[in-house]
Formats: structure tokens, sequence, C-alpha cells
């Protein structure tokens, strides 16, 4: 066989092809490389985004928005002070984009406007906090991305 320039060619080629293809064999079969949606439930969240709209405008309607402080106690969630806390219903979810077992997800259950998310519960790293509240039947929601 004769070695020339198109048998180079051909040849770098073949290569390279096989090269991607061992990394799209890695990253597919391989359970290092944990593979999952954002949400499980994607199509159903997604009939109901009108909602999540009006819920996010009231809590930008508010005159004092929630806070979220970090301190070495951890996460501070400080709610508005015109609202009465015994009437405030709802979660706080923490996403780690990265690794779905690492998500926290908290009842909202307050003696005083500001709920605290214990440090020990946190890992660093970035989070995508949704807080998801009602005060007198109305909704409230905030999204806030966070680096911790």
């Amino acid at each position: 066989m004769k070695f020339n320039w198109g048998t180079g060619i051909a040849l770098a080629l073949a290569a390279f092809i096989i090269f991607i293809l061992s990394f799209v064999y890695r990253v597919m079969f391989n359970d290092e490389y944990n593979h999952h949606l954002v949400s499980d439930e994607y199509y159903k969240e997604e009939l109901h985004y009108q909602e999540q709209i009006d819920k996010m405008n009231n809590a930008n309607n508010l005159e004092e928005n929630l806070k979220i402080l970090q301190t070495e106690k951890g996460l501070e969630v400080v709610f508005p002070k015109e609202f009465d806390t015994n009437k405030i219903q709802g979660t706080i979810y923490l996403q780690r984009l990265s690794k779905k077992e690492l998500d926290i997800n908290v009842p909202i259950e307050l003696m005083s406007n500001v709920l605290i998310i214990p440090k020990e519960k946190l890992l660093e790293g970035r989070y995508d906090v949704k807080i998801d509240w009602t005060y007198n039947g109305k909704g409230y929601l905030f999204k806030k991305k966070i680096r911790y």
C-alpha cells in the first residue's frame, strides 16, 4: 500500500472521528456524568408560567421585597416587616444545577420576619433560589441566583 497525501488526510479524519466518538461514548454511558433535566415536570410547569409571572409582579410591587443575606449562621431570608409572619406560608427551594441531590427544599415556618438556613446544610457554590410564598391568599415569587 502506498502512503500519499490522500491516505494521510483519510487517516487523520478517521483518527479525529474516533477521538470525538470516544468522548461522546464516555459522557453518555459513564455513571460519573449525571444527566438530568432542570425539572422532571418541565412541561407541566410550563403551563403555569403566567401564574409565576403574576406572582413575581406581586413581589416586585411590594414596598419592601425579600432580602437574602449571607451571614456566619448561614443564609438569612428576610421577609417584609409589614406582613404578619403567622400568615406567611410557602417553600424555599435552593437548586444546585451541578447535582440534583444537593437541592434543598425548606418549608417556610416563621417566628420572626427572618428565616435562617443553617450553613451546615449549604455547600460552597452556586444556587438558584426560588421562594414561593402566599400571604392572605395572594401569591408571591422571588427568584435569585446566589453564590455561597
